[in-house]
């Protein structure tokens, strides 16, 4: 298990490129199933999540070539079905919550598939109701195979359907965008997440052929087609490290430039930093997050106390919320975090009080930080990173900290957060990577 070493307290400085979108890339990488031709994709996060998902689609047959360090080529004109029914496949699939989008392109293209239950982070109950009923929709058919704890699914004939989702999911609704491409008929979802990710999965495949309306709205419309052809595509600046970048910037008082930042695709993010005091600074599509000695919590218009709460897009992302607790606690002022989708998430906050935050657990779901102003400093400590987000935020803690911070189990933060060690050390901190 992998380990970091931190000694904080440090001024970082310098500019800083985020990766490839995390989130984006995993959605895209499953689509490269719906076509026999060639896709080529640019900006590929390198990291653990990622890497795992492309040696899943090698075992299925797909011929991957790495081209440089962040684009690839893919050739799934030859899937072999039968590894589905293997246990490497199995285990590479339970390994990673991403293979949950090969299902809905399987479906499409060979009409049938298989899913094991998916991994992840487990910051509560993460349920797939939305992909199966959307799947259902469309014809297909699941049998529970409860002892390998897998789903087989057939689809032979897929066919259009209106359908009005539970929840606006993500990863749902690109599965079953996925499926409908290439169903008879007419699909329309409603209350499809709209996320710009999703965005950017529409636009790949309209250029490959596939007829989709509504874009960018929470009702999508498509038209399915016979076959996909192959394109290429590039990945959008992650808005997670971006948002992760900017907190990371005030905690330490540090001046930093975040390049090629996709302003226009951040939605509210900048908007949140900016009610804890924080104002970024465009200069193109690059971002200054000038140097705070002090950042004062905005309240609400009638003086009451600041509420941070996630929601689905167009919504503040619920992948920050770590981040912007952690924030918080060098401000001045107070803040409600309200984390409503995953009852386990905030469980961390334990660490950043035994590093001197002044922050109460509420319940599962919210925690009320007390900032410090910067007037008394973190302390370092060691600490195991329970999840990508949580494992990032307590980062950040470590390195606004006095003395000397270890995060272990920093597996979970490279599932998320490519040469993120390396990266640092250009900005100035003191990170060491032990084995």
């Amino acid at each position: 298990m992998g380990t970091f070493k931190i000694t904080g307290g440090n001024s970082l400085g310098g500019e800083i490129i985020p990766q490839g979108a995390k989130n984006e890339a995993l959605q895209i990488i499953c689509a490269v199933l719906l076509t026999n031709e060639k896709v080529i994709l640019n900006n590929v996060p390198n990291i653990r999540d990622v890497n795992k998902l492309i040696d899943l689609l090698r075992g299925l047959g797909v011929e991957v070539i790495k081209i440089n360090e962040n684009k690839y080529s893919f050739d799934a004109s030859a899937i072999n079905l039968k590894y589905l029914e293997t246990e490497d496949f199995y285990a590479k699939a339970t390994s990673i919550r991403g293979s949950v989008m090969i299902l809905g392109p399987l479906l499409a293209r060979f009409g049938k598939g298989t899913l094991p239950q998916p991994g992840g982070d487990k910051i509560g109950r993460r349920r797939l109701d939305t992909h199966f009923i959307g799947l259902q929709k469309l014809g297909a058919e699941f049998k529970y195979d409860p002892d390998k704890k897998s789903f087989k699914v057939v689809g032979k004939n897929l066919n259009g359907n209106y359908m009005l989702l539970e929840e606006a999911s993500v990863t749902g609704t690109a599965n079953i965008l996925m499926a409908s491409v290439l169903a008879k008929g007419i699909t329309t979802i409603f209350n499809a997440a709209c996320e710009p990710y999703l965005i950017q999965l529409c636009k790949m495949l309209v250029r490959m052929g596939a007829k989709i309306t509504g874009i960018g709205s929470n009702l999508l419309t498509i038209e399915g087609v016979k076959s996909l052809t192959g394109t290429e595509h590039t990945m959008l600046a992650d808005m997670i490290e971006v948002g992760s970048f900017i907190g990371l910037a005030a905690m330490t008082q540090s001046e930093i430039i975040i390049k090629n930042v996709s302003l226009e695709d951040l939605g509210l993010i900048p908007t949140v930093f900016k009610r804890l005091g924080i104002e970024v600074v465009q200069n193109g599509d690059d971002i200054l997050v000038p140097k705070y000695e002090n950042y004062n919590i905005e309240t609400f218009i009638d003086g009451s106390i600041m509420n941070i709460s996630d929601a689905p897009w167009p919504g503040f992302t619920p992948d920050l919320i770590s981040i912007i607790l952690v924030t918080a606690i060098q401000a001045n002022g107070s803040v409600l975090i309200h984390q409503k989708m995953f009852e386990s998430r905030l469980f961390f906050v334990d660490k950043l009080i035994d590093m001197g935050a002044k922050i109460i657990l509420c319940d599962p779901h919210r925690a009320t930080v007390i900032g410090m102003n910067h007037k008394t400093p973190l302390r370092g400590i060691k600490m195991s990173s329970p999840d990508i987000r949580a494992g990032v935020a307590l980062l950040t803690a470590a390195l606004s900290a006095q003395g000397t911070s270890i995060i272990e189990n920093i597996e979970q933060i490279d599932r998320g957060y490519q040469n993120i060690d390396l990266r640092l050390q250009k900005l100035g901190a003191d990170i060491e990577r032990l084995d």
